[in-house]
């Protein structure tokens, strides 16, 4: 092969077989030129390909397979393992739950002491059958045990990957919610590049159509409702401490992805900042309580 200054002057498919297609996929996705060139002419006097047309259908066959190598590649992206595992950890506990409620009608009618719940279905689970109508359903309690012990397996893989892949939006939301955050968001790339306002809302999405369509109010907060630092604030400065916990989580989104490194400065500016929120609350509570 030439040096790189001739191959990026003669073309991407210098050097390469003609019927080599992964190695045309992988020039295509490294390759670079200063300028433009006549490159269907090129790739005939190089004797990659006989003739223009023929350039254009190599051409063609090599992009389609890096364009498929690069998608796959994505989708294997660690951060899209976690979207895959907290929706599959959302289904199965809700399956479970599902499955539960119906196991505790139909488990009703047959035991004394039915079970009203997924820790009342491990129970049952363990009972030994002594009809093929109790069999069916301690059968069922069966699925209700195990697809409840994936939900749990699936937050233990999360509560050990998320801090991996996001060490400060886990360190910040907590795995689970750090998770639910990159689920929701398309993954880390596409919810760094969020604004805070976006962030503060998502998992809210029909409340917040429902509001630009002028039936009802703009939603304060979505998912990250669920952190203590936002439910666990006075309703009245629930909208400031929303705020302030998105902003903060917009910046650890974009410091995971682009650098990976932990930040405590921000974790501190954080709770500093939810202490001033907090004691607001608390200095308002006091003044009232003297009046």
């Amino acid at each position: 092969m030439t040096d790189d200054t001739d191959a990026a002057a003669r073309g991407w498919f210098v050097g390469l077989e003609a019927d080599d297609t992964e190695a045309a996929s992988r020039a295509i996705r490294e390759g670079t030129a200063a300028e433009p060139a006549d490159w269907p002419r090129l790739a005939v006097e190089s004797g990659f390909a006989d003739s223009e047309t023929d350039y254009y259908n190599r051409l063609h066959e090599a992009t389609v397979q890096s364009t498929s190598t690069h998608a796959r590649a994505l989708e294997q992206a660690d951060d899209k393992q976690l979207l895959h595992a907290v929706r599959a950890m959302d289904d199965a506990t809700r399956t479970a739950n599902e499955l539960a409620e119906r196991l505790s009608e139909w488990a009703g009618t047959l035991f004394d002491e039915a079970p009203s719940g997924i820790e009342e279905a491990r129970e049952l689970a363990d009972r030994e059958p002594t009809t093929p109508l109790e069999a069916r359903v301690i059968s069922l309690a069966e699925r209700v045990e195990g697809l409840a012990a994936e939900a749990d397996d699936l937050q233990a893989f999360i509560d050990q990957q998320a801090p991996k892949i996001a060490p400060n939006l886990s360190t910040m939301a907590g795995p689970v919610l750090a998770a639910r955050l990159i689920a929701l968001g398309g993954g880390l790339e596409q919810l760094a590049k969020k604004p805070s306002g976006t962030v503060q809302v998502l998992g809210a999405e029909d409340a917040l159509f429902a509001h630009l369509a002028g039936r009802g109010s703009s939603p304060k907060h979505g998912i990250i409702y669920t952190h203590e630092y936002v439910n666990g604030t006075r309703p009245a400065d629930r909208g400031s401490a929303a705020r302030a916990f998105a902003g903060k989580l917009s910046i650890a989104a974009r410091i995971d992805h682009y650098s990976g490194e932990l930040k405590p400065e921000i974790h501190s500016e954080l709770d500093e900042r939810m202490a001033t929120i907090r004691a607001r609350g608390a200095d308002n509570t006091t003044e009232e309580a003297t009046q």
